[in-house]
């Protein structure tokens, strides 16, 4: 006898599963904990990931900004619903947990790159599982490098390996394999640069070849031919030690930049290889040579989260700007997303993921 399916056996009462998928999809991420506590049926659709990959599907996307502001653990917010939320401590040894770290989110997760007391570390986050797990390691360890991520896929380049030495080599790691790969290196070793992906090719751009010289060129990566490309004066700002790496940000396939003595927002021009001023920052780059300060996408907009004191203490904010309001009289539009009161001045890691 063939079992008749009650209300009980749905996802949802008096909807067939395949509708409730629908509606359950488009539920914001931050309410996918209370409603793991109601319903039983919808908490396996998260833990198994199937939840997530029926949203891609159904093309279904948010952002949310991960960060540390606090060297005791990594937040996150959600730019939709204004809420934070922090994620569990990362079960690492005291030499990771206070070294100077990178991080990067590709596909379901996030990277964070670090020195462990022995060796380089890479721990990562899965959104799925909500817990923090050891990544393999790259072939070339490193530090202070270039990286950008496309879906499912991130690219590291150049940057320090353990004994200070400056690297050429280029790896792409696959988060739905876990695995990592070589790939041909670049024309240049360089560190304290800044990686993107543009137009579906991987560029790197500033950075330092050795202690005293900056470099204005940029590189670019072709991934069906797998090729470098360089790119002479892509980036004229010149790099000095003290400075932080190039703050960049592609929008819609246009790339942006924080210029930081000046505080200003400026666009580049691919056709022309070079870079138009746009207008001012909502906060000062100049005062920390660009350290402290993150400059993200985060969909269609550009971010900048960084530190600000006022009368209630010093406090996280979080600024966004659409570059399709364009811009008025030499003025950006800023909005403020969201604020973190009492969190301190100084964003030392910040990855948007999109899921």
């Amino acid at each position: 006898m063939k079992h008749k399916k009650t209300d009980d056996d749905h996802l949802i009462p008096g909807l067939y599963d395949d509708v409730a998928l629908i509606c359950l999809s488009k539920a914001c991420r931050f309410d996918y904990a209370s409603l793991s506590c109601l319903n039983s049926k919808f908490n396996d659709l998260i833990k198994t990931g199937y939840l997530y990959e029926r949203r891609k599907q159904l093309k279904i996307l948010e952002h949310w900004v991960y960060m540390v502001c606090d060297p005791r653990g990594w937040e996150a917010f959600d730019p939709a619903t204004k809420n934070w939320m922090k994620l569990p401590k990362i079960p690492c040894d005291e030499c990771f947990n206070h070294a100077d770290k990178e991080s990067l989110a590709v596909g379901g997760e996030l990277l964070v790159f670090g020195r462990e007391l022995f060796e380089f570390a890479i721990w990562k986050y899965s959104l799925v599982y909500r817990n923090w797990v050891k990544c393999d390691n790259m072939s070339r360890p490193r530090c202070l490098f270039a990286s950008g991520s496309l879906g499912s896929v991130a690219i590291v380049a150049g940057g320090s390996d353990q004994n200070g030495n400056i690297l050429n080599s280029v790896e792409l790691y696959d988060s739905l394999t876990g695995r990592w790969e070589m790939l041909p290196n670049m024309h240049t070793p360089r560190r304290l640069c800044a990686g993107f992906f543009m137009d579906e090719k991987f560029y790197v751009i500033g950075g330092m070849t050795n202690p005293n010289d900056s470099l204005t060129c940029g590189e670019e990566f072709d991934l069906k031919t797998r090729k470098w490309r360089k790119i002479e004066g892509m980036y004229p700002n010149v790099n000095r030690a003290a400075m932080a790496p190039p703050l960049v940000a592609v929008v819609n396939n246009e790339l942006y930049a924080v210029e930081y003595l000046t505080n200003m927002v400026k666009k580049y021009d691919k056709e022309k290889n070079s870079w138009d001023v746009l207008g001012r920052l909502p906060v000062r780059a100049d005062s920390s040579n660009g350290w402290g300060l993150a400059f993200r996408a985060c969909g269609d907009e550009l971010l900048v989260v960084g530190g600000q004191r006022g009368p209630e203490g010093e406090a996280i904010v979080v600024n966004s700007w659409n570059p399709k309001s364009g811009v008025k009289n030499g003025v950006l539009d800023w909005k403020v997303l969201g604020a973190k009161e009492h969190a301190g001045v100084f964003v030392y890691n910040c990855a948007v993921m999109g899921s």
